[in-house]
């Protein structure tokens, strides 16, 4: 899928102080924009990028690499419809259009307006207001507000590209945000969950805010990992083989389950999904959905790499450990070891698949199914 990002940039953010408009200025070692425009350039699911700058800020945008730009308006809406036109000859599926000033977007809060989109023709991030609020008139309280259902809206602000561009075409001028104009065009928009540190800069204080955010997460990134373990049960019913780990083994009697019941492979999906803390296999790929009735259990593990590769990390080993009596394991040990280093993109030394038997004890003893135990290393890149 084709997603474009466009990065809006052509302010000139005079609240924020300093004698350049606030993109321009330095935090942690680059502008503002260069942050803001690394959060989805460097993005595996974002295709590419633009960035709406004012005319005078050609020399400033060249020195950030992997970017189309484009000259804004004066307005940030108009800003937004001369991104949107820009993709016109080569529309994307997808536009997550961002406001510069927040340079501290996540891979997750991205993933997850992303996500959205695949049932939603609009999609934003937002945090529910917790605090009290007053309404006031020269410095005294006048009166309360409701908090329910109020949030504090972020971006990106994600849409299907041809409903958005539509809108801004037909919207008159003047909005707060592209919500604003998608809502006005009547396009529904989900809201998915913000992130404290996706800040705006908007005053000289923030700059420092923003700075130590900023270093504390490249610190946290530099030595990020995470482990994760996986555990998984099947019982054998009438059949006349196993897959384990990929690897289909003649055997008198085949494992019970809605998938093809790998249980090695839904051991080491959930472990993956473990170290991620995004739940399990049956969250992800529920066994009520008829559509995943015998399934191939290599779609799981497809699914769990993939997204911890879309938010940064890498898979350094993974360890999987089969309990049966029955069959043995040692014959198709590498086999399996192969079929689980393709799936995962790993080199094989860094998969292992090795079996141990409960001495006879409990079911797996008795040869009434078997278990899997799994870990995984997932590594920030």
């Amino acid at each position: 899928m084709d997603i474009a990002a466009i990065i809006v940039a052509a302010g000139r953010g005079t609240r924020a102080g300093g004698q350049r408009p606030k993109q321009w200025q330095t935090v942690a070692g680059a502008s503002v924009a260069a942050h803001s425009v690394a959060a989805f350039r460097d993005h595996p699911r974002v295709t590419r990028c633009v960035l709406v700058i004012h005319p005078e800020d050609h020399g400033d945008a060249q020195q950030i690499d992997g970017i189309q730009t484009v000259i804004g308006g004066a307005t940030r809406d108009a800003s937004v419809r001369a991104g949107l036109e820009a993709l016109q000859a080569n529309p994307p599926d997808l536009v997550l259009i961002h406001d510069v000033a927040r340079p501290l977007v996540s891979a997750k809060v991205i993933e997850a307006v992303i996500d959205a989109l695949s049932s939603a023709q609009g999609a934003a991030p937002a945090i529910p207001v917790t605090d009290a609020l007053w309404r006031g008139d020269e410095g005294v309280v006048t009166g309360t507000q409701s908090r329910d259902g109020l949030y504090r809206a972020q971006t990106p602000q994600g849409f299907r590209y041809a409903p958005i561009l539509a809108a801004h075409r037909a919207h008159n001028g003047g909005a707060a945000d592209d919500v604003e104009v998608a809502r006005k065009a009547g396009l529904d928009v989900a809201i998915t969950m913000g992130d404290e540190a996706n800040i705006k800069i908007t005053t000289p204080d923030d700059f420092a805010r923003a700075d130590k955010l900023i270093r504390d997460r490249a610190k946290e990134q530099a030595m990020d990992i995470r482990v994760g373990n996986g555990f998984d049960v099947h019982a054998f019913e009438d059949g006349d083989h196993v897959i384990l780990c990929g690897v289909r083994i003649p055997h008198g009697r085949k494992l019970k389950g809605h998938s093809d019941a790998d249980v090695g492979m839904h051991a080491l999906t959930d472990a993956i999904y473990g170290a991620l803390a995004e739940g399990d296999i049956g969250q992800h790929f529920p066994p009520s959905d008829p559509q995943w009735k015998g399934a191939e259990s290599d779609i799981f593990l497809r699914h769990a790499v993939n997204l911890a590769k879309s938010r940064g990390y890498r898979l350094s080993n993974v360890d999987v450990t089969l309990i049966c009596e029955h069959p043995k394991i040692g014959p198709h040990a590498v086999a399996m070891r192969e079929a689980l280093a393709g799936i995962m993109g790993m080199d094989v030394d860094r998969v292992s698949v090795k079996a141990t038997t409960s001495e006879r004890l409990g079911f797996t003893g008795r040869s009434e199914g078997i278990a899997s135990l799994a870990s995984a290393t997932l590594i920030k890149d």
